[in-house]
């Protein structure tokens, strides 16, 4: 993920990491466990494994709902700043794809 500025409560694990691509699952256990905030350094991809949706904090004022559907992906560029918080009743999880070249 990146430079972590601050301590989020889901849990991360490294599935795979080379010098071309880190694969991360995050496991949301409870609603409002988060990444903590942080700052991407590479582009990015995201698989939701679940369907539901997460709470994004940007820093403004409002959070923002992002909805999620269990394998469709998204992508975002280098330089997103945020906190991707759990916005369910239930545990979720996703996997995160770095591109890191």
């Amino acid at each position: 993920m990146c430079s972590d500025t601050g301590s989020g409560t889901a849990i991360p694990t490294i599935l795979i990491e080379n010098d071309r691509t880190r694969v991360t699952e995050w496991r949301f256990k409870n609603r409002g466990d988060s990444t903590g905030w942080h700052r991407h350094e590479y582009d990015y991809m995201v698989v939701p494994l679940f369907d539901g949706q997460l709470e994004i904090d940007t820093g403004s004022d409002q959070r923002t709902i992002a909805p999620m559907q269990n394998g469709v992906p998204y992508f975002r560029e280098i330089g997103v700043e945020h906190n991707v918080i759990n916005g369910n009743d239930f545990e979720c999880t996703f996997v995160e794809i770095e591109f890191l070249k």
